[in-house]
């Protein structure tokens, strides 16, 4: 088990592939760990070194106590690339993930070769309905919003299959509340609208067709944003490295390809 310490918080990191071989790290979302995409990973290239990592208060890493700010998740980040001393990076983000990459590849851009973002946008929400939910949160705990959320992260033939749901659902609901809500925190503060416009590095933007948590008119709306390529990946949600991993690695891989990086 590999860890960075960002700011004496310590950050659960998997790393795989030859170490000469091109980087590819991936940010994952809001009440998931770095498991999430492991449906995805068989579909890419070999010989990728590929680098995952479990943000503050989520899966194996440490959880301070909420509120966390965007500014501080971009920097733990910046701590994993720098202790890994990695360089030339396509940066795969999902939902909060993008927002982490949207942040990074503003301040660090000599270490980005390429950006994929995920479900995500620019700005997600607003102040208001984030302290709602994390008003919510307080009183009933995730599990009192688990459906709800479950219903914005999968597409309909997926949320009828108990069986293939529950582990989606744990993951959500072990989360710890914290670090749930630090990140809560962290996204309603985040607005990336004039800095993603002024990104140059080559970009690819795409979404679940029936993402309830990032629709894809609003994944839509940052690709056009920042002139990135966009697709709409069909019956798949919030989650679409979950629900369509060969469709989700055939769009990446040709990004990959297209960018020079494989």
């Amino acid at each position: 088990m590999r860890t960075v310490t960002s700011n004496d918080v310590t950050l659960h990191v998997q790393v795989e592939g030859p170490e000469d071989g091109p980087v590819v790290m991936f940010a994952n979302s809001l009440g998931t760990d770095l498991r999430v995409w492991d449906p995805l990973l068989p579909h890419l290239p070999e010989g990728l070194r590929i680098v995952r990592f479990d943000k503050r208060g989520h899966g194996l890493s440490d959880c301070p106590d909420a509120p966390y700010d965007m500014d501080t998740l971009v920097g733990d980040t910046e701590a994993i690339i720098d202790a890994l001393d990695l360089r030339d990076i396509t940066f795969v983000g999902l939902s909060i993930g993008g927002l982490i990459g949207q942040g990074l590849a503003a301040r660090r851009p000599e270490v980005m070769r390429a950006l994929v973002l995920m479900d995500t946008a620019a700005r997600i929400g607003s102040p208001e309905m984030w302290q709602d939910r994390i008003d919510a949160l307080r009183t009933g705990g995730i599990a009192s919003m688990a459906e709800a959320i479950l219903d914005r992260w999968f597409a309909p033939e997926m949320r009828k299959d108990a069986t293939r749901l529950a582990p989606w659902r744990h993951m959500l609901t072990r989360t710890p509340i914290e670090g749930y809500i630090g990140c809560c925190a962290a996204i309603a503060g985040a607005d990336f609208t004039e800095t993603t416009r002024a990104l140059t590095l080559p970009l690819m933007a795409l979404a679940g067709s029936e993402d309830g948590a990032t629709p894809p008119d609003l994944v839509r709306a940052t690709a056009d944003l920042c002139n990135a390529a966009f697709h709409v990946i069909e019956n798949a949600g919030h989650l679409p490295c979950v629900e369509a991993p060969e469709q989700v690695g055939a769009v990446i891989t040709d990004f990959l390809k297209e960018t020079g990086h494989v």
